[in-house]
């Protein structure tokens, strides 16, 4: 395949914990705690799992409104992990964040013509003429009337400021989207109509999706693979109708027994305990520490990174979260050092 559009390395964020105004950091959250993936162009990556788990977190530091501490990001091939501000000015454009309520994204005293306008006038991009063409034509590509060019964000309805974002992120023409939960806040008939209209834009466009969410079921309509995380690193991550067929990860299988259905919640796995502290983590499997798996305490210093089960279905190889089988095809073995209670 050619070169992706996005290739995340080991991708960390910790956050010092500090006690007092003049002390020094001793703990750290560990909100990302080495992420890998990448996405090619025309491609949607589902990235989902409970709330907390760091999903957000890697949005934003893609996008470097945070400054990961470890990992690197390539964009288009270019390493954007530690660029200078000025220097990021460049590839601005070629990635685009949209957030989770379109109320919020949307500057209140500024009306439509002038939202999606600016990100041109801010990159010099054409004269007053050629942007004010390419507005309405951007409009026009989101399914809003020219009407809409004065009237102000309060005016439209939630699915219609989603689309005003939508048209001011292709305001660029970028390469990558980075969609954080961009349709939890609507209705569902809205939600479709917006899913819709980002699918049409990527087949038009071949845009790549990075689509964060914890609804599964949108997930599993829009995705072409789905990357599940758990405290801060990806447990499983494979297409989405083979994730969806034979989930081989504990988490994932829960996850996905927890959707509802039209006749209640099936097959119901409820998953005991409550999610880790990101705060200095225990070692080993943070999944096997939440169920009080016996092998927990085993699996410190085991090696949990995502490994090649079956053709392109990567899961982390914890003996806390797989089957005997599973276990026994990836030859997983504990450290000597340590051993089971």
């Amino acid at each position: 395949m050619s070169q992706p559009v996005l290739e995340v390395s080991n991708l960390c964020m910790h956050f010092p914990v500090q006690r007092g105004s003049f002390s020094r950091a001793n703990q750290w959250v560990r909100a990302v705690d080495g992420v890998s993936f990448s996405i090619f162009a025309g491609q949607t990556l589902g990235l989902v799992g409970e709330s907390g788990c760091g999903k957000s977190t890697v949005a934003r530091c893609l996008v470097r409104l945070l400054e990961p501490t470890g990992g690197s990001v390539r964009l288009m091939g270019r390493d954007v992990t530690h660029l200078s501000q000025w220097r990021l000015r460049d590839i601005r454009q070629d990635v685009q964040l949209m957030f989770q309520d379109p109320a919020d994204a949307l500057n209140p005293r500024m009306d439509v013509r002038h939202i999606i306008e600016e990100p041109m006038v801010v990159m010099g991009e054409g004269n007053h003429r050629t942007r004010q063409a390419r507005v309405l034509n951007l409009l026009e590509r989101v399914g809003l009337p020219a009407s809409s060019l004065s009237k102000f964000p309060h005016e439209f309805s939630g699915g219609q400021r989603q689309r005003i974002c939508i048209a001011r992120a292709l305001s660029h023409c970028p390469k990558l989207l980075v969609l954080d939960e961009p349709v939890s806040a609507l209705d569902a008939p809205v939600q479709s109509q917006v899913l819709n209209l980002l699918m049409e834009l990527q087949r038009e466009l071949g845009l790549a999706y990075l689509f964060i969410s914890h609804d599964l079921s949108v997930v599993r309509h829009v995705s072409d693979r789905v990357a599940v995380m758990y405290a801060g690193k990806i447990v499983e991550e494979a297409g989405a109708d083979e994730l969806y067929r034979a989930p081989r990860h504990a988490y994932t299988r829960a996850l996905l027994a927890a959707v509802p259905t039209h006749e209640g919640t099936a097959n119901q796995s409820i998953l005991m305990g409550e999610p880790p502290s990101p705060i200095d983590p225990l070692p080993g499997s943070a999944f096997g520490h939440r169920i009080g798996h016996p092998l927990a305490e085993a699996t410190a210093g085991l090696d949990l990174t995502p490994v090649e089960i079956e053709p392109g279905h990567f899961v982390a190889p914890d003996p806390c979260a797989l089957s005997p089988g599973d276990v026994q095809q990836l030859g997983i073995s504990l450290p000597p050092s340590s051993s089971p209670s």
